[in-house]
């Protein structure tokens, strides 16, 4: 049904759908207590888990499978290596930015 369309409708198609999920998913808000701990929790739980399972499937398996063509058993090696990095910048930018928490408090006020 939808592959004999144009290219043009189906992008449309495809743009409306995302637009719609997205809506809804953001209306939930206006149904949900304001303050739930527990919802946060289990928000920020999920998120976690759906961020980790992109970032594995999109970014270091395909990362593996491009260096074993010539790292061969060791290629888990650069991509372990890279994860590491990313997880110290995560750290280090998590220790330093409540120092500039005072700045953006200004720059609101103004």
């Amino acid at each position: 049904m939808i592959r004999e369309l144009n290219p043009i409708v189906q992008a449309l198609l495809a743009s409306v759908f995302t637009w719609g999920v997205t809506a809804l998913g953001a209306a939930v808000v206006f149904i949900l207590p304001p303050h739930s701990k527990k919802l946060l929790d289990i928000s920020l739980g999920f998120a976690s888990g759906v961020m980790t399972a992109a970032s594995f499937w999109s970014l270091l398996a395909p990362a593996i499978d491009f260096s074993e063509k010539t790292m061969g058993s060791l290629a888990f090696l650069p991509v372990a290596f890279g994860f590491a990095l990313g997880a110290a910048f995560v750290h280090v930018a998590d220790r330093i930015m409540p120092a500039f928490v005072v700045f953006v408090d200004l720059i609101i006020i103004i």
